[in-house]
């Protein structure tokens, strides 16, 4: 989710950025850059997880408010505090509204590679070099209807111009200005060489005029001749503070001034800012964002600092507004957890400490998704499907936004928030390059359509800007750019968005040809892009001060077209229009609108400028400079009487910067008189009533020059109408239909809205109207489109719906999880709301209003829970259920397989996890070469190899977010020979138990084993099983091309294992362990194991095997009992639950054989353990019982 901006001061500072970045690639060592000041940051958006599609930036330009929106990332372009009007002085009459943080540039001259593909808009300074090399295409030299209609007359007012040269800066590429403005003659600029070989500021100078730019003072000897400059920041509630940023580079110190610029004092710092927030009231506090993520606060306007938090997003860090947060010194932002999870957290700039600090929303937000804005907290909660919005009014409880059903948007920005409603545009599951404008109610829950497909243009750098403009100094009225089959037309609306309308092209043009264009085949449509180059006015511009003055860039046709286009100007507020430039032209507005400036866009020199007194009826030409200019830019002074204009420029290609000051004060220094007006009434072709009043505006009369003056107020009147049906717009839930009528849509119910029943015996019963914000109309059909305040009905519990609050059906096990009960229908003070939390405890509450906090449980045992939620009440009843997974972590897996096993015989393999998650768990098993695992939930699977071979199994265990593994392989024989091993104790002593002893330890025993038994090494095979004592299997295999001859390969089996047992009996087989310890190894049977294979008459033999075994351990246990020792017996056993006879421990081989992955369980001697009790203990000094605990998540 994010916010749109556009203009300086207003709403369209993305561009600047952009511009900026573009003009300081192209520009190189010899080509100067202007950067505005009085600029806020651009802004970046980027993909809201797989929901939103990603976007470089978007902006959006509306005029007449100055609120920061940005909510994404900052990219990195330098900018500055507001104080100035540069390029578009729209918005300067509410102040200073902006004090967002400023991101500064990252060292490295590849900031400003990812433009350099980009092609330059028509309305952006691309590149210096072209600006100032002469070439094809327009010149001075060429008169144009233009250069006619704007030729002198002798009793025409004159304008005075002065230039300044700032010598010694010819070289400097960069440039910052800044006016205080606002009853102040002090502009200050700072000029940098910027080297982009080494990616770094080398050169800079501060420049200081005190009279209005008519000369300009050296600053360096002040500041520090070699100190390197930066960075330039005013304080946006007093303006002769300043701070000043050295370049980190050399050192990190910051200059602070309060005399305007006029002294300063040098305070070093101990980290390197990227950007400053001011605090809106309070004139020494500003929050300073550093390079490694840390926030630091400082409230005597830089001169000590102190950490508040760490791991900050940037740009998410927000002052307290006034009159919604309690503390002045509070701060909101977004901050991360060592996990990287991502929270809003809130707390005092002093005392942030973790036990100071509040969270007002509970759960994790998505990154970058915190705004704070006006009335209205916005965030986003990560979800793994359809994104989720939620919007906290005058810091109220956070509830979610709703969008109609099916919008489901893959991206969403917040527009603006000025007007009491929340403007948000939404690019649909649908939609590629369009945006849908919806507006919200007062509280920015519920939200309504506004206006389809809204174009969005490409801008450099690839950031998306939307066709959407707010006019300024006319509440209500928007123009925005729609497209409509393949064909993309301007439309305007006055009812902020109820209704839209084409544009009535002009009647003549500017020969006073008749232009034939008949709605709504032809019309006038206009670019709404705002200027990539924040010094110059845009496509469109208008003004608080001037309302009804619209003049924008367009053309006439069928469509929007970027060719052939020329400059329009519409006196009444966008009901007839009239063509004042055939080629495009930036202009400004003067005197409170009085006096309009335009300049040629700025492909070639020029040394004329155009004035017209009458709102662009008649321009005159004047002359401000005797050489043409390269114009760069344009600075206007601040404030509604901007009576001074500063222009920025370069002679020729290596030039010094020219400054050339306009002042408009010398047309005439008569101020406005009451006969010197006209009053002018606000329509919508001929309907007096926008916005619900009836508005009388006073203007200078045409041709009258004089000033309008600070007291001067455009608004004469406004007077309340008569509500009708365009005051109002329809509710949520409702579309307007081809009759012009409201009516619910095919997924909205209306009676629904008696959910509100759950706080009162009433609720507002919609009528699928509600009125435009702010509109002021008064009676009339007021009362028959209102909500009217009814009785709850008495219904039994409908629509009744369980979830958990993060919307989430799984949980970790130990913490909270927050259940939500919701019912659509249904008196809900009079229902009773139960809740089985399925693991034996439930809760009842007398009606749902006690649970609308939701309802707090805590899982004590792992495992899937059956939820089940009752409304009842007199009239019914109605349930819902949910199944929660509550799962704790997987530790550990260990595959439990038979290291051998009979062709065709079926085996169990099993996987034990550590701790256990009883129905919890998915399994994924790969027996052999399968590609497709099998799945299931329980533990173990059955199977039979058919051939023989070596077959590697793997298992992978998925519980919550973690997947474990584990892989053995097992050898497939049609018959083998095993005998079980046990040691002399003193290998207990060196036992770890873990799975790469028993690798290396039967590694070691097999090679023991070689050494009095002639045996290929490969068909010997020692599974050292786990636990203490320690014991072992060895394995006897045929090869497997004896196989065929099977009798043969059973004696040859039958004499090697008569051998090994023999020399097992002596105590022949021993190893090394390390010096001085050596082992012996046992038999543990007192009789050959039989031969194991797949052929039925050996199962007498088996069972004959099976009961001696049986007897033999019950002999055994009575020697036990009676604390018999015979010195040359020693049974080991170990407590084995497994079922499997082949489920047997891992092996090592040498390294002549395939390597063999060992496992960890009970091997074939089960068929002893079976018949054992206990373990066999034969002393305290030899043996040992393994006692390890196997942590359990059931056990809390």
């Amino acid at each position: 989710m994010g916010t749109w901006s556009g203009s300086c001061p207003g709403w369209h500072f993305l561009s600047l950025g952009v511009w900026l970045a573009v003009a300081a690639n192209t520009f190189q060592s010899t080509n100067a850059e202007i950067r505005c000041a009085s600029c806020p940051s651009p802004v970046q958006l980027h993909a809201l997880k797989s929901t939103r599609m990603e976007l470089k930036g978007l902006e959006v330009t509306m005029g007449n408010t100055g609120k920061d929106s940005s909510w994404r990332n900052v990219p990195d372009f330098e900018t500055h505090m507001p104080g100035s009007t540069v390029g578009s002085d729209r918005g300067e009459d509410k102040g200073d509204p902006e004090f967002r943080a400023h991101q500064r540039p990252k060292r490295g001259a590849s900031e400003f590679s990812d433009f350099t593909e980009s092609q330059p808009s028509r309305h952006s300074a691309a590149s210096l070099d072209e600006l100032r090399s002469p070439g094809p295409g327009r010149s001075e030299s060429r008169r144009s209807k233009d250069d006619w209609r704007g030729s002198n007359r002798q009793d025409e007012p004159k304008l005075t111009a002065g230039t300044f040269a700032l010598t010694g800066d010819s070289a400097h590429n960069h440039a910052v200005v800044y006016w205080s403005g606002l009853n102040s003659s002090v502009i200050l600029i700072l000029t940098k060489l910027y080297d982009f070989h080494i990616g770094s500021v080398t050169e800079s100078t501060l420049w200081r005029s005190t009279d209005y730019g008519s000369t300009y003072e050296r600053m360096n000897d002040k500041v520090g001749s070699k100190t390197v400059l930066s960075y330039l920041y005013v304080c946006p509630t007093n303006k002769r503070k300043i701070m000043v940023l050295t370049d980190p580079e050399f050192e990190s110190s910051v200059l602070i001034s309060t005399d305007e610029g006029a002294s300063f004092q040098k305070y070093r710092l101990t980290f390197y800012i990227l950007s400053l927030l001011f605090h809106p009231t309070e004139e020494d506090w500003a929050l300073a964002y550093s390079h490694d993520q840390k926030l630091y606060s400082s409230l005597d306007f830089g001169r000590k600092w102190q950490l508040v938090h760490e791991r900050v997003t940037p740009t998410r860090f927000y002052w307290s507004v006034s009159g919604l947060d309690k503390e002045p010194d509070l701060v909101h932002m977004e901050a991360h957890t060592p996990d990287g999870s991502v929270q809003y957290v809130t707390c005092r700039v002093q005392i942030c400490t973790e036990a100071n600090r509040n969270y007002p929303f509970s759960g994790y937000i998505d990154i970058s998704s915190l705004v704070v804005q006006d009335d209205y907290i916005f965030i986003q909660v990560p979800t793994s499907g359809r994104a989720t919005y939620y919007v906290s009014y005058r810091r109220d409880v956070f509830i979610q936004i709703k969008l109609p059903k099916y919008s489901l948007p893959k991206d969403l920005h917040i527009v603006s928030t000025d007007e009491k409603q929340v403007f948000a545009a939404v690019q649909e599951w649908n939609q590629n390059d369009t945006y849908n404008l919806y507006l919200s109610d007062t509280s920015g829950i519920y939200f309504t359509l506004a206006m389809e497909n809204v174009k969005t243009t490409r801008g450099l750098g690839g950031n998306q800007m939307l066709d959407l403009y707010e006019v300024a100094g006319i509440r209500g009225m928007l123009i925005a750019n729609k497209r409509q089959d393949n064909q993309v037309k301007t439309f305007i609306t006055y009812n902020k968005g109820r209704d839209w309308r084409l544009l009535q092209a002009p009647a003549t043009d500017l020969d006073g040809t008749e232009i034939h264009c008949i709605l709504p085949f032809c019309s006038l449509h206009l670019q709404l892009q705002s200027s990539e180059n924040p010094y110059l006015s845009g496509a469109i511009s208008t003004k608080i001060s001037a309302p009804g003055i619209i003049v924008a860039t367009g053309n006439i046709g069928a469509e929007l077209s970027y060719n052939n286009v020329g400059m329009y100007i519409s006196s009444d507020a966008g009901n007839s229009w009239r063509q004042i430039f055939e080629e495009e032209h930036n202009v400004w507005f003067l005197d409170r609108g009085g006096a309009l400036v335009a300049v040629k866009q700025p492909s070639v020199p020029t040394k004329h400028l155009w004035v017209s007194f009458d709102e662009g009826r008649q321009w005159t030409q004047h002359s401000f400079s005797s050489v043409p200019l390269f114009v760069d830019g344009v600075l206007v002074e601040a404030g509604a009487e901007n009576q001074i204009m500063t222009f920025f420029g370069h002679f020729s290609h290596r030039s010094e910067w020219q400054l050339i000051k306009i002042d408009y004060k010398s047309v005439s220094s008569r101020k406005c008189t009451e006969e010197d007006y006209q009053t002018w009434h606000l329509h919508n072709q001929g309907e007096p009533c926008v916005m619900g009043q009836k508005q009388i505006y006073i203007k200078r009369r045409p041709g009258n020059y004089c000033m309008l003056g600070k007291d001067y107020s455009g608004l004469l009147s406004a007077e309340s109408c008569i509500c009708r049906a365009h005051d109002f717009e329809c509710d949520y839930g409702y579309e307007r239909r081809s009759d012009g009528n409201c009516r619910p849509t095919f997924w909205f119910n209306p009676s629904s809205s008696t959910k509100s029943c759950r706080h009162s015996q009433n609720y507002l019963n919609s009528t699928g109207y509600r009125k435009v914000v702010l509109n002021n109309c008064t009676k009339g059909v007021k009362e028959l489109y209102t909500a009217r305040k009814q009785q709850c009905p008495k219904k039994s519990p409908k629509g009744l719906l369980l979830t958990t609050k993060d919307d989430r059906l799984a949980a970790n096990l130990g913490t909270n999880v927050t259940f939500l009960v919701h019912l659509d229908e249904g008196d809900s003070i009079q229902t009773n709301i139960q809740l089985d939390f399925g693991d034996g405890i439930a809760v009842s509450y007398s009606n749902l209003s006690w649970a609308e906090e939701g309802i707090k449980h805590v899982y004590k045992s792992a495992g899937i829970f059956r939820v089940t939620a009752l409304a009842e009440n007199s009239l019914g009843y109605e349930t819902t259920t949910l199944y929660l997974h509550v799962t704790c972590p997987v530790e550990n897996v260990q595959l439990l397989a038979p290291f051998v096993v009979v062709r065709n015989k079926e085996v169990n393999i099993s996987a034990v996890i550590l701790p256990t998650h009883p129905r919890t768990v998915t399994y994924f098993w790969w027996i052999g070469n399968n590609t497709e695992p099998v799945v299931t939930l329980d533990g173990s699977v059955a199977y039979a190899f058919r051939h023989e071979g070596m077959y590697p199994v793997t298992v992978q265990v998925a519980a919550a977010n973690v997947i474990f593994q584990d892989t053995k392989t097992i050898a497939v024989r049609e018959f083998f020979k095993s005998i079980l091993l046990s040691f002399s104790p003193n290998l207990d002593e060196f036992n770890p138990d873990l799975p790469e002893w028993r690798q290396d330890a039967g590694r070691v025993i097999r090679k023991a084993v070689l050494q009095v038994a002639e045996f290929p090494e490969e068909q010997l095979l020692v599974a050292v099983l786990p636990g203490v004592p320690t014991a072992a299997e060895l394995f006897l295999l045929p090869h497997r091309s004896q196989s065929q001859d099977k009798k043969r390969s059973e004696q040859e089996l039958e004499r090697i294992s008569t051998i090994i047992v023999n020399a097992l009996n002596q105590n022949l087989v021993e190893f090394e362990l390390k010096p001085g310890v050596r082992v012996i190894v046992y038999n543990t049977q007192l009789t050959l194991a039989p031969l194991v294979d797949a052929n039925p008459r050996h199962s007498s033999s088996a069972l004959l095997m099976l009961l001696s075994v049986v007897f033999l351990g019950l002999a055994v246990f009575l020697i036990y009992k009676f604390k018999r020792k015979i010195p040359w017996i020693n049974i080991y056993a170990e407590v084995n639950q497994e079922k499997e006879q082949e489920m047997i421990s891992s092996v090592g081989q040498g390294d002549n054989a395939a390597k063999i992955t060992l496992s960890e369980f009970s091997s074939s001697k089960e068929l002893m353990d079976k018949e054992l009790d206990a373990r066999v203990k034969s002393g305290a000094t030899n043996t040992y019982e393994s006692t390890r605990e196997i942590p359990n998540c059931t056990s809390v």
